[in-house]
């Protein structure tokens, strides 16, 4: 399952059933899951630790220091779950010490092609990065986010779940669950509907999101008259009070 031609450190620890292709390079501190993928010309560093069945194509650099010039060698991490896909060209980085020192990534997430995760972000559950899609420093992505092609992500952002970010979006404020986005600055556009209804939420939900979106981007109201405006709804339905605790936490304020 090593091909003859991977370099594999002494200090790298594979778990079962895992395959190395050819010229793939595993540097030491690194740890890999049983049942991963690793295709050839790939680049793991650590210290990492990846976890069971994740599949990562060639030409990705995973682990690798991060681009921030206050960077200085030091030895923060990268974390990654289950069942990923990382596919060609794809650059994820290692955190620094000026946040919590790690990168995070959630399971279950795809990372296309010319895709890249910078320091210390942390990303969430069933994330498509669809190709060249980026994220800068320190931003957080929510569970169920899309990210469209050519799409960017400001330092320091956070994007709630369920969001949908439209191709060539460049993001420079937090985006609210459930939001949908365009432009450059990226703006509202309506909420992600489609991705509700193909994860399951009824018709009552969808249509109190849409309210909080309403509320929050169409009625001239500021964010606290909005939240107090949804509180009947917040009490209902989970979703609306997920945008609501969403709002109120935001530092950088919501894309408008």
């Amino acid at each position: 399952m090593i091909h003859s031609t991977a370099i594999i450190e002494p200090g790298a620890k594979l778990g079962n059933n895992v395959s190395v292709g050819p010229y793939s390079y595993i540097g030491n501190d690194v740890v890999i899951g049983d049942n991963c993928i690793i295709e050839s010309h790939v680049v793991v560093k650590g210290p990492s630790t990846i976890g069971a069945g994740n599949h990562i194509f060639q030409f990705a650099s995973v682990g690798e220091a991060c681009q921030d010039k206050k960077y200085n060698n030091e030895p923060t991490t990268l974390i990654m779950g289950d069942n990923n896909v990382i596919r060609e060209c794809a650059t994820i980085h290692r955190g620094t010490i000026q946040d919590q020192g790690v990168t995070k990534i959630g399971s279950n997430n795809l990372f296309m092609a010319y895709t890249h995760v910078a320091h210390d972000a942390v990303i969430g559950d069933n994330v498509i990065f669809a190709n060249n899609a980026s994220v800068a420093g320190h931003v957080h992505v929510g569970d169920w986010v899309i990210l469209g092609g050519n799409s960017g992500v400001h330092q320091f952002c956070k994007i709630g779940s369920h969001a949908f970010i439209g191709m060539y979006s460049g993001v420079n404020k937090d985006v609210p669950p459930f939001v949908t986005t365009i432009g450059m600055p990226a703006g509202p556009a309506a909420i992600n509907k489609e991705g509700m209804k193909r994860r399951g939420f009824e018709s009552d939900e969808i249509m109190a999101v849409r309210r909080a979106y309403k509320a929050f981007y169409r009625k001239s109201l500021g964010a606290e008259e909005a939240i107090e405006s949804l509180s009947e709804d917040a009490a209902k339905y989970p979703a609306v009070q997920l945008m609501i605790d969403f709002v109120k936490g935001s530092e950088r304020g919501i894309v408008r």
